[in-house]
């Protein structure tokens, strides 16, 4: 493997996802023919997708004929975890007019070295609603009223149901990690010649 830190080495492409506190560097490489980077400039602009006001913002560097994106490991420690959707725009330095040329989504991870839960949201509700299950006594109250203040609890059939969907969520995320890794799965379709 190359070391990444080169900026010659640079992935290209917008990588699909980068964990808080990671060096943030791609190039772009594929519109340097009709945009020369001296005449434009390129930015990555990403937003989380919950409608927070979680922005990135880098603006590229010449590098050669390419764009090249870099943000710092101090600078993507203020990230905010989660999904993002972004678009690259150029911008001509002589007009200031703008066009998107591309747009598409990137994942800001959590870094384990920040003594945080690793598992995935999913997993997570799932050993919730199984330790309710295991812990669950009788369905014979479902919602309490005292002065005026109610509470509502899930019934078993609703436990029941939320695990299961939560199962499947689980089993396609672990699928979906298995494949990126190169590994088999149950839904590998294998072929003997």
């Amino acid at each position: 493997m190359a070391n990444l830190f080169d900026t010659t080495n640079a992935p290209t492409g917008v990588p699909t996802e980068l964990v808080v506190g990671d060096l943030f560097q791609f190039k772009i490489t594929e519109f340097s023919q009709d945009y020369s980077n001296s005449l434009h400039t390129m930015r990555f602009i990403a937003r989380i997708a919950t409608g927070a006001n979680s922005e990135i913002i880098v603006t590229a560097s010449a590098d050669d004929d390419d764009y090249l994106f870099s943000a710092a490991s101090s600078v993507t420690a203020g990230y905010d975890v989660g999904h993002y959707h972004y678009q690259l725009e150029i911008e001509q330095d002589s007009t200031n007019n703008r066009i998107i040329v591309d747009r598409g989504e990137i994942d800001i991870l959590t870094d384990f070295d920040n003594n945080v839960d690793p598992r995935y949201h999913a997993e997570i509700v799932l050993d919730k609603i199984e330790a309710m299950l295991s812990g669950k006594a009788d369905a014979d109250v479902s919602s309490y009223s005292i002065e005026g203040r109610s509470l509502s609890k899930f019934s078993f059939a609703e436990l029941l149901d939320a695990r299961d969907r939560y199962r499947r969520e689980v089993a396609a995320h672990k699928r979906e990690e298995a494949i990126k890794h190169g590994k088999k799965t149950k839904a590998s379709i294998l072929m003997r010649f």
